[in-house]
This record gives C-alpha cells, sequence and structure tokens, in this order.
C-alpha cells in the first residue's frame, strides 16, 4: 500500500510523462522530394538514408531486371508514411522492419505506410521486391543522349547521373542523401558485373548458370554513382605506386583497338591528384570500359568511372577527378553542378601543366579568346545553370576559368591550400557554392564576392 506522499509523487510523474506524450508531434508523411529546384520530386522527405542493400538479377537474352532492395534508414520526424522514388518497374511487396506494408503509387513515386508509425530518431529498414524491363531516360539534359540502364550487345552500361539511378532501384533518389552500399549483381555465367567499392566475393549460383558479383562500398555514396554494369570484361588488378586498389575492366571489343593505356593512367592520375587534393577518398580506384557508342560520355562512378569508350588520357583524368569533386565531396543542390564540372575540367588544365604543356594560364586563354563576346557560351549563368542546360559547356569551361581566375587572384600557396583543405573539410558530405566561396576567402584573407560574381553568376564574357 502507497503512502499519500507516495501517491502525490506516483501521479506527479504519471502526469509529466502525459504531457511529453502530448506534446509529441503526431506522426505526419514525409515529404515526396527534397526540394531542389532542378528535380522537385527526386530525393524524398522524413529520413535519411544510410545504407542500400541491393540484390539484382539481369537475363540480357529478356532484358528483364529482378530486384530486392533493403534501404536502412533514420527517420527524421515522426513518420506516418514515407515515399521512395521508382521509375516504371513493377513492385510486388515492401516490407517495414520486416513486416508487410501497404503502399500506393503515382508515378514515380511510391508511398509506403508502415503497419506502426515510425518514431523520429529511430532507424528502420524497408525491403521492396520489384521486377520488370528499366528503361534508360533521354531529354536534353545529358548532351540529348539517353542515360541510365542501357542495354549492351553482351549486358548493360550503367550511368546515371542525375536523375536515373530509380530506373533500377528504389531510393532517394538525391545526392544530398547519401548512402553505404552493398550491391550483389546476377547475371549469366561468363558475365561479370562491375560495381562501386571493393569486390567481396563471386560465387555461381542457380546450379552453376549464373554467377553473382557481390560489391561493397563503404564510404558514403550519392545515388546517381552507383553502378552495376554487366557484359564479358578482362579485368586487371593491382596497385597503384602510392598503394591504393586498383580494379580495371575493359571490354575487349575494345582491348585492342584502345590507343590509351587505362590502367597506366588511372594508376597515376590517382596518385597525383592525391598529392594535389589530398588523400585518395575511397578504397578502391579503377575503369569500367564498355563498348557503348551511343552513349557518348563518360560518368564518375564512385571508386571506379564509367567510360563508354576511352577517347584520350584527357577524359580519365577527368572523371578521377570527380572521385574528390562530386563523389567525396557531393553537390547539396543540382544547381551547384560547377563544383563537380568546373573542378574536373580544371583539373584537365592542371594535368596537362604537370605533363609539360600548356599552363592552365594558357588553357584558361585559349578557352576566353577563342569565343567571341556574342557567342551564346557567355549567356550562361554558371552558378545556376538551369536543369535543361546543367552539363552546357559553359558549366566545364568557364567554371574552370573561374578556378584559373582565383588562383591569379588568391595566388599559388593559397589555392593550392585551398583544394586539398575544401576536399577535407567536406569529404563524404554536401556542399554548396556558398561554402566553396567562404572558404576562399578565409585561406585568402581576401574579399572575392566580385570575381565570383562575374565568372559565376553574370552573363557576358567578362572583361580581363
Amino acid at each position: 500500500m502507497l503512502s499519500r506522499s507516495a501517491k502525490l509523487a506516483a501521479l506527479t510523474v504519471a502526469a509529466a510523462s502525459f504531457t511529453l506524450i502530448a506534446a509529441a508531434p503526431a506522426p505526419t508523411p514525409g515529404s515526396t522530394g527534397i526540394g531542389d529546384p532542378y528535380f522537385p520530386e527526386l530525393g524524398n522527405g522524413g529520413f535519411d538514408a544510410r545504407h542500400y542493400d541491393l540484390d539484382v538479377a539481369y537475363n540480357p537474352d529478356t532484358d528483364r531486371l529482378d530486384g530486392r532492395t533493403t534501404l536502412t534508414a533514420r527517420a527524421t520526424q515522426n513518420l506516418s508514411s514515407f515515399d521512395l522514388d521508382l521509375q516504371k518497374l513493377t513492385v510486388t511487396r515492401i516490407e517495414v522492419n520486416g513486416r508487410r506494408a501497404d503502399f500506393t503509387r503515382t508515378g514515380d513515386e511510391i508511398t509506403i505506410t508502415p503497419r506502426t508509425p515510425l518514431r523520429r530518431g529511430t532507424t528502420f529498414t524497408a525491403t521492396v521486391t520489384y521486377n520488370g524491363v528499366p528503361e534508360p531516360l533521354s531529354g536534353p539534359i545529358v548532351f540529348g543522349s539517353d542515360y541510365g540502364w542501357m542495354k549492351t550487345a553482351d549486358g548493360v552500361f550503367v550511368a546515371c547521373e542525375p536523375n536515373a539511378a530509380s530506373t533500377w532501384f528504389p531510393s532517394s533518389d538525391h545526392p544530398s542523401d547519401k548512402a553505404t552500399y552493398d550491391i550483389r549483381i546476377k547475371a549469366p555465367k561468363g558475365l561479370t558485373g562491375v560495381s562501386n567499392g571493393r569486390l567481396v566475393s563471386t560465387y555461381d549460383t542457380d546450379k552453376g548458370t549464373r554467377t553473382v558479383h557481390h560489391w561493397r562500398e563503404s564510404k558514403p555514396m550519392a545515388t546517381y554513382l552507383a553502378t552495376a554494369s554487366i557484359g564479358k570484361f578482362d579485368v586487371k588488378t593491382g596497385r597503384t605506386p602510392g598503394g591504393t586498389p586498383v580494379y580495371v575492366a575493359i571490354d575487349p571489343v575494345l582491348a585492342n583497338s584502345n590507343s590509351v593505356d587505362v590502367y597506366g593512367v588511372t594508376a597515376e592520375a590517382t596518385d597525383y591528384w592525391s598529392q594535389v587534393f589530398g588523400p585518395y577518398p575511397f578504397e578502391e580506384t579503377g575503369a569500367v570500359v564498355d563498348d557503348m557508342p551511343e552513349a557518348g560520355f563518360s560518368l564518375e562512378t564512385q571508386s571506379k568511372p564509367s567510360y563508354s569508350a576511352v577517347r584520350n588520357e584527357s577524359t580519365i583524368v577527368h572523371e578521377l577527378a570527380h572521385q574528390w569533386f562530386g563523389d567525396s565531396v557531393s553537390v547539396e543542390q543540382w544547381k551547384d553542378i560547377w563544383l563537380n564540372e568546373g573542378f574536373a575540367t580544371y583539373a584537365q588544365w592542371l594535368w596537362t601543366e604537370h605533363k609539360g604543356g600548356a599552363s592552365a594560364h594558357d588553357s584558361f586563354l585559349t578557352g576566353y579568346n577563342s569565343r567571341p563576346a556574342t557567342s551564346s557560351f557567355w549567356q550562361t549563368k554558371v552558378g545556376d545553370p538551369q536543369r535543361d542546360t546543367m552539363f552546357a559547356s559553359a558549366v566545364y569551361q568557364r567554371g574552370a576559368m573561374t578556378l584559373q581566375m582565383l588562383r591569379e587572384r588568391i595566388g599559388d600557396k593559397a589555392f593550392f591550400k585551398l583544394l586539398p583543405l575544401w576536399t577535407r573539410l567536406h569529404r563524404y558530405e554536401n556542399a554548396r557554392t556558398s561554402d566553396f566561396i567562404a572558404l576562399a576567402e578565409r585561406v585568402s584573407g581576401q574579399q572575392l564576392d566580385d570575381l565570383f560574381d562575374t565568372w559565376l553568376f553574370t552573363t557576358g564574357k567578362p572583361t580581363l
């Protein structure tokens, strides 16, 4: 039997508990998009993606993909439901924390309602089983080329920037929601599935008729950088002179016709950029070189860039520079894409300078002088180029020009202190143009708004 004082204490505790419960926000749906002005419906609100476990089985004869994706995430609000992005493919089952969940679909948005709401701060899993024939995306964004999941003569070439990861797995498909990955690729025996990170294991299944390649990317990765390219490849592995593991897979159709030593340049450039930009951010470097002339582009898929063919050494050094600028330090919104492409293009100028060719200053002048003031090139606002022109040549070239102007304003000592400091401070995270300007001003001790306003946010040909 409780004393009167004990009863009063118990009532006080109960009242306090009730107040806390009453004060907790009621569960609400997560938003359908992260709010990127270029792709408002990409990504999803209400949770933070932590890890993707992807199992994909692909049949080149039918082009059918059977997939099972388990997302591990942390709720950032009390969630009654949440969304994932998935384009075209058919969903057959969804489970949340191992229990079957209801779901509805509107276009590319899947709305999932767990049996019980998810409390803010808790970690949960969502497992989606799906299938179908993935379709590449098209349109003006990527140089007018198709992109995403693209069929080749012996498999697929997978390159998904900016919004095509959700053509082959359900995700929060925006670079601001990075996660780690385990990717298992099942394909007919004789084909190799190549993905990000390190190869964990390879084993035969289905009575020896198919092979599974299990890859693990242990560092945070944006969805568009995930790949699962499949085909016949000649594989070469080893280490760079600096000790970084290398994995290079080349379509045998291209092996004898390729004048570029992909393995050698990859190893050399990885080590050189490690000196200029800071330590290499991932566990492995490499390349996937496929015979995919319809694509006509390459992509900095994390840890081993994907090449639809390798046309020159400069392409390799560009995509490898992205491992720092774009992959490790990723954009917070797509309008900041010059932080990827301008930096990787400037890396090409630095490489030429390093190899005894034209200086970066001379490369700048060549580009600047070759374009008259009347050229449409000067009409792109590099710091906000708009969705359909986010990969316009000015984003690359004028972005690189901006960095050369910065280098000449603040001097080599400050400039080459700034680059590795940028990659260290934002390693595995996301950043904005304003973050880079602030850091450049901090390192140099100079006010630089006029320089960046002129080169990034003003149309017209700047006066030197």
